[in-house]
């Protein structure tokens, strides 16, 4: 286990894709603080991990809130000492036409999405600098790369989280530290379902032909699972990925080749 002995704070920790990045760094012998406003997942997930005989903590924060980063980077390097990966995964979907796009759909979007991926780097990453190793994944997505209806305020944060990814590896570059953005197309997670449910609500479609429709989006036929994107984001903290520094990795079956 080549991560034997890190530490890491998964932020959206509580379900999906987060959690299945806890549970994959953890099986790497990894200790992780498990984050989200939820604090009832949170300690579910900490809890399951515990019981595997992991190291893992729950610590609710809303990465909106710069109050709550500070307290979450101070009660994390309590329970771990320092901090060495962050993964920034705390996020939300939204979708809407742009006559019907509010301001405040557009700036919460932005503030959960971007401003979160924002604060919590500036909060952990220095003290990585600092001791000269470090890794820090943000969970991007497809929409970063490319455009569709419906969602101009996700895709425009999603693609400020690319533009931070590259702007801040570039800074960190000969730190130790690497910066890297991971971009999954749908992902078979309780935020697809939530997506799913909206549509059906605004639209009338069947949630089945809803579904197809997503996996169509892949040439594979499929959603991607939680997992899959665990295993990128634990070979994008391994010490022997140094290489790997602004990278924006897709993973969706091969429907974005970038």
């Amino acid at each position: 286990m080549k991560l034997e002995g890190k530490t890491a704070v998964i932020t959206g920790g509580g379900r999906g894709i987060g959690a299945a990045v806890a549970g994959s760094l953890a099986e790497e012998g990894v200790s992780v603080v498990v984050s989200a406003r939820s604090e009832s997942e949170i300690d579910a997930v900490a809890e399951q991990l515990r019981s595997r005989g992991h190291a893992a903590w729950a610590v609710p924060c809303d990465v909106t809130d710069p109050t709550q980063v500070s307290g979450l980077a101070e009660t994390a390097t309590e329970h771990l000492g320092q901090v060495d990966i962050l993964i920034n995964n705390a996020g939300t979907v939204t979708s809407a036409p742009l006559k019907s796009l509010t301001l405040e759909t557009w700036n919460r979007t932005l503030a959960v999405n971007a401003t979160g991926v924002f604060l919590c780097t500036k909060a952990l990453l220095p003290g990585m600098v600092e001791r000269g190793w470090g890794r820090v994944v943000n969970i991007a997505s497809i929409a970063g790369k490319t455009g569709g209806p419906y969602i101009s305020a996700y895709s425009a944060s999603k693609h400020a989280v690319i533009g931070f990814t590259r702007s801040v590896a570039a800074e960190v570059a000969t730190s130790g530290v690497t910066v890297n953005a991971v971009c999954p197309g749908y992902v078979n997670t309780p935020m697809t379902d939530r997506s799913v449910e909206r549509i059906v609500e605004k639209t009338g479609a069947d949630p089945e032909s809803v579904r197809e429709t997503m996996r169509r989006t892949s040439p594979q036929n499929r959603l991607m699972e939680p997992e899959e994107i665990a295993l990128v984001v634990v070979n994008l903290c391994d010490p022997g990925a140094r290489g790997m520094n602004g990278q924006a990795v897709v993973i969706d079956g091969g429907g974005v080749q970038s």
